[in-house]
């Protein structure tokens, strides 16, 4: 019989390794391996309340909107407040950031502060929770900067390179726990009937070559050249300039789009385009792009802006929006250098 690994025990082998050398990649302190427990715990509870659907009264709007302007649904809400009360106790975070609130989260003064910061979108693809299509959460730990008692917005803004574990859950026909502490990206089941995470994906890889692509075409109109110039190009097929067929994918649910690519390989994009031109994308770097850009990159797999890597970008604010290309490193290094090319 293979023996099944439990995320708790793969965590502390990684936990051992940072005992017998703490500079080895890989190789986790024990506070951040029991923030990580129960990161993973609070999934647990969110996957309870997204499999209950209707039942559990906890589908539609909440008739409020987010720090984005954005109309928040009931499920938002419960993940954001489960995720916190989960993690303000334990003694392990400074303060906690979320896509759904303005400010920093600071752990309140009757619980020990830990010395490590996490941030999070709650519940990503909010719009697919009422039609039972593949949602999640998605996370990033950093370190906070031994400089000083206080912790503020200004220990958030690190760039991606920073992070110090990443991942998520999605919530689908299984719950699959995606993670990356720097030496690779693991997978893990949930098993419902044993109530834990189960390792069942080890050193998973991108493959640097794709026919498939994600990106929503309503927008085509909208986008800036070299994005057109790539999509017609796929579009156009074997007949065209890349002399290959491929297939569009969309769900509207980046978790669940890095999920397939994750899987079997691909290129996500979420371009800039002219609808509001002052913003330079709408994806949100610190609570989306920077995690799911380390995981794709631990699976050998390349993440831009278009312009340049995204784990390398100093954020200047919290809710600080990108450009996301993603996936397959020949395809998000192709559509990068026709950004290149027309500037």
């Amino acid at each position: 019989m293979t023996q099944r690994i439990s995320l708790t025990r793969y965590l502390i082998e990684k936990q051992r390794g940072h005992e017998g050398n703490a500079s080895a990649p890989g190789a986790i302190p024990p506070q951040l391996r029991l923030l990580l427990e129960v990161v993973a715990r609070a999934c647990k509870s969110i996957s309870l309340a997204v499999t209950k659907g209707a039942l559990g009264g906890v589908l539609g709007a909440a008739d409020s909107e987010n720090v984005q302007g954005e109309i928040q649904k009931k499920l938002d809400i419960i993940a954001n407040e489960v995720l916190i009360e989960a993690n303000e106790w334990g003694g392990h975070l400074a303060a906690m950031a979320s896509e759904e609130m303005e400010g920093i989260y600071t752990v309140p003064n009757r619980y020990p502060q830990g010395e490590y910061l996490l941030m999070f979108d709650p519940l990503d693809g909010s719009s697919n929770i009422d039609v039972n299509v593949s949602i999640g959460t998605i996370f990033s730990v950093l370190l906070k900067s031994p400089e000083g008692p206080a912790v503020s917005e200004q220990d958030f803004l690190q760039p991606g390179t920073q992070q110090v574990a990443a991942g998520y859950c999605i919530y689908g026909p299984q719950t699959t726990l995606v993670l990356t502490v720097g030496d690779g990206v693991a997978m893990f089941t949930l098993d419902r009937e044993q109530g834990s995470f189960v390792l069942t994906q080890e050193d998973v890889r991108v493959p640097e070559d794709t026919q498939e692509f994600a990106v929503n075409m309503s927008n085509m109109r909208h986008w800036d050249e070299p994005v057109k110039r790539y999509i017609d190009e796929c579009l156009q097929g074997k007949d065209g300039p890349r002399g290959k067929d491929f297939n569009m994918r969309w769900i509207a649910s980046m978790v669940a789009d890095v999920h397939r690519i994750l899987t079997r390989g691909g290129v996500f994009m979420y371009p800039w385009d002219k609808r509001e031109p002052e913003k330079p994308g709408k994806l949100r770097l610190m609570y989306e792009a920077n995690p799911m850009g380390w995981l794709i990159e631990q699976a050998g797999g390349a993440a831009t802006d278009g312009r340049q890597r995204i784990l390398d970008i100093q954020p200047t604010k919290l809710h600080q929006r990108v450009s996301v290309f993603l996936g397959s490193k020949n395809e998000v290094e192709r559509a990068t250098r026709y950004h290149s090319e027309a500037a």
